[in-house]
C-alpha cells in the first residue's frame, strides 16, 4: 500500500485448512533464533512446515520501520517489545510483515546514523527474533527504495528512499538483499518479500507487456524509469548467492494487485521456493469475487499465494469479510494492513486504536474472522 497505518490480526488453526498454531508451551523448533515459529518452505502450491504440515499464515503488517528511520524519528512507530508482540499473538496472529527501508538498512549517508546501518539492522534482527520466539513467522519486505522517478503515479520526486518507487534500484537493492539474506539465511521462519508494490507499467503508459518484462529483467527493459532497475530475477539471484534458501515472495504489477502475468514470468529459482504476493484493497482494480476467481485462483492452483496486504479505506469490514472468506476457502495466507494505531482510519485502513490491540471497527471485523477460524468445531 502507498504507505499508511492500519491493523489486522491473523490466525492458523489445526490440521488441513487452517494449518499450524502452536501451544504457548510448544518446544522450540528449527535453528537457533527461530523460536517456536514454523520453518516454512514451498511444496507444490502450499506452504508447509519442516515436518510437511500445511502452514497458512494469517497476520498483520507492522508499519513504521519503512519511514520512521528516514524521517529521523526513530526505528519503530510505537512499541516493539514483548508486551506489544504478545498483544498480537493473543489475537491469533501467526505472521507479521515488517516493511524495511533500504537506505536505513544499508546505512546511507542521508539517514541519521542513530537510526541507520548497524543500529537499524540490530533492531530489526532483535524484533524478528522476538516474533519467532512468540510463534510468529516474520516477513521482511523491501518497501522504500532509492531512485528518482517523476513519471505517472509518482509518489514523490526525491531520489532518496522516502516514498514508494515503481521498481527497486539496482545500486542499493542488490546489496540490501545480499545483506538481509546473510543475516537471516538458515532461519526459515523468515520469508523475504522482494519488493513491496511494483508498478513499472505505469511508467510506460500502462503497457503490461513491457511492465512484466521490466518486472522480471530490470535494466534496459524498464521504459520510463530513469534509474538503473533491479528486476526480480536479479534480486532473487542476490538472495540465493548467499546460500539462503528462505521462501521468497514476489508481488505482481499494479501495486501487487495484478498477478495475470506472474506464472508466465516466474523467475528461475534453484531452490523452487517461491510464492506470489498479492495486495487486495477495496480501491484496487481487482476488487470483486469475479476477478479473484478469474485472475487469482489460477495462480493459487499453481504456487502458494500470500496476500501480503489486504484492507479497506472506510474503517469497516465490508470488503475484507468476503475477501477473507474467499481466501479461507482456498487455504490461502493473508496479512492485513496494518498493526498501527489510527482510531478513525484517517490515514488508511487502521485496525487498532492502541497497542494493547483495542480494535477500530475495521479491526473488530477482522478479529472476528480470526476468532471464528480458531474456534473449536461443534460436535
Amino acid at each position: 500500500m502507498a504507505k499508511i497505518a492500519a491493523l489486522a490480526a491473523g490466525v492458523v488453526a489445526g490440521i488441513g485448512l487452517y494449518a499450524w498454531l502452536p501451544s504457548p508451551h510448544s518446544p522450540a523448533r528449527g535453528p537457533a533464533g527461530a523460536g517456536t515459529a514454523p520453518q516454512v518452505r514451498v511444496a507444490g502450491n502450499e506452504l508447509v512446515s519442516a515436518s510437511g504440515q500445511r502452514v497458512v499464515l494469517r497476520g498483520v503488517d507492522r508499519s513504521g520501520t519503512e519511514y520512521e528511520c528516514v524521517q529521523g524519528h526513530g526505528i519503530f512507530d510505537g512499541p516493539s517489545g514483548q508486551a506489544s508482540v504478545t498483544a498480537m499473538r493473543s489475537r491469533g496472529i501467526n505472521a507479521v510483515r515488517v516493511p524495511l527501508n533500504e537506505a536505513c538498512w544499508n546505512g546511507q549517508s542521508y539517514v541519521n546514523p542513530a537510526y541507520a546501518g548497524a543500529r537499524y539492522r540490530t533492531a530489526i534482527q532483535a524484533y524478528v527474533k522476538l516474533l519467532n520466539a512468540s510463534g510468529m513467522v516474520a516477513v521482511l519486505d523491501l518497501h522504500w527504495t532509492d531512485g528518482a522517478y517523476t513519471g505517472n503515479s509518482a509518489a514523490c520526486s526525491s531520489a532518496e528512499a522516502i516514498c514508494q518507487k515503481p521498481m527497486p534500484d539496482a545500486a542499493q537493492a542488490v546489496p540490501f538483499w545480499t545483506s538481509v539474506a546473510r543475516a537471516f539465511g538458515g532461519n526459515d521462519a523468515v520469508i523475504f518479500d522482494l519488493f513491496n508494490e511494483p508498478y513499472p507499467e505505469q511508467a510506460d503508459g500502462g503497457n503490461e507487456t513491457e511492465g512484466w518484462r521490466c518486472w522480471l529483467h530490470g535494466g534496459s527493459d524498464c521504459v520510463g524509469i530513469g534509474y538503473p532497475v533491479a528486476g526480480m530475477q536479479t534480486l532473487l539471484n542476490a538472495v540465493r548467492s548467499t546460500g539462503a534458501n528462505n521462501v521468497i515472495m514476489l508481488g505482481g504489477l499494479t501495486w501487487a494487485n495484478d498477478l495475470t502475468g506472474w506464472l508466465s514470468h516466474e523467475p528461475a529459482d534453484p531452490d523452487h521456493n517461491l510464492a506470489a504476493s498479492w495486495h487486495s484493497y477495496n480501491f484496487n482494480a481487482c476488487n470483486a469475487k469475479s476477478c479473484w476467481t478469474a485472475q487469482i485462483a489460477p495462480v493459487i492452483a499453481k504456487v502458494p499465494v500470500i496476500a501480503g496486504e489486504i484492507g479497506e479505506n472506510d474503517c469497516a469490514d465490508i470488503y475484507v469479510d468476503p475477501l477473507t472468506s474467499w481466501l479461507n476457502s482456498k487455504s490461502t495466507s493473508y496479512l492485513a494492513w496494518a498493526w498501527d494505531t489510527d482510531s478513525n482510519c484517517a490515514t488508511g485502513p487502521g485496525l487498532i486504536t492502541s497497542y494493547t490491540g483495542a480494535p477500530t471497527p475495521y479491526g473488530a471485523g477482522y478479529e472476528a474472522d480470526l476468532r471464528a477460524l480458531s474456534a473449536p468445531p461443534h460436535r
